[in-house]
């Protein structure tokens, strides 16, 4: 079992991980550890996340409130939306925040990741949905990232950035990869005319594999055949670029008719 001055260390190295993959720009992102049921260390709010050490990091508990803090450093002040993640899911020991920016991509332009187009990202994250847009540092993120947190481990924040989470900080940290990565392809490819997706029978066996992994978190796997928060959302059916199409053809008609 680790040391909290050994978890120091590693959340240290992973703002490093993020910052030097261009994960996030200047003071971005945020991430967080649960030490046990009261206590959690999390990174402090106008620092870069890739010049960190350990004495930067702080520790509160579960109100949020400040137990440890060296200096002038202060908790994130996105803490909030860490905290809702523990509360809701108590297998969850860590969560990451950041802008990747191809998944932000997706975020700003409000589409979520749900093309089937590679037997990793399906066995390890399934679909990444949008949680709606939130005034960061408010209630407003968490209050609208929860009914997302039941069935999955991963989700775009709209208009904002990325948020992971599982049972530690390494493993929430490459969520985080995955779902950039994901992004990246799905963007790639679309470009070059579309990604061919996999069929239902395709993502069948797909999910039958992560069972038989034994892979721990949520996932849409968990929940064939019932209708849960995302589902709704489009980005399978369709191709993107076509809701990117819709998307302008729908501000270039609003204009038109205020005009009117």
């Amino acid at each position: 079992m680790q040391t909290e001055q050994e978890i120091k260390e590693l959340m240290c190295d992973i703002g490093r991980r993020v910052y030097n993959r261009g994960m996030v720009a200047a003071n971005d992102g945020n991430f967080s550890v649960k030490l046990n049921e009261e206590e959690i260390l999390c990174t402090p709010t106008g620092v870069s996340k890739g010049f960190m050490t350990p004495e930067y990091i702080c520790k509160v508990n579960r109100k949020g409130e400040v137990l440890e803090a060296n200096g002038s450093f202060r908790p994130s002040s996105e803490i909030r939306m860490h905290l809702r993640v523990y509360d809701k899911r108590p297998d969850v020991g860590a969560v990451v925040h950041a802008h990747p920016s191809f998944a932000t991509s997706f975020a700003i332009a409000g589409i979520p990741l749900k093309q089937p187009i590679m037997p990793e990202a399906v066995i390890a994250l399934g679909e990444v949905p949008i949680a709606e847009y939130g005034t960061p540092s408010t209630d407003e993120i968490p209050d609208r990232l929860e009914k997302y947190l039941p069935y999955y481990d991963a989700v775009l924040l709209e208009s904002h950035g990325a948020l992971t989470w599982s049972s530690d900080l390494l493993a929430a940290y490459m969520k985080m990869e995955s779902l950039e990565f994901y992004a990246e392809l799905l963007y790639k490819a679309t470009m070059l005319g579309g990604a061919k997706e996999f069929d239902q029978e395709q993502v069948t066996k797909l999910y039958e594999i992560r069972r038989k992994m034994g892979l721990t978190g949520r996932h849409p796997a968990d929940f064939v055949g019932q209708q849960i928060p995302g589902s709704e959302q489009t980005g399978t059916a369709r191709n993107i670029m076509d809701e990117l199409a819709d998307k302008v053809a729908e501000k270039v008609l609003a204009k038109l008719n205020a005009q009117k």
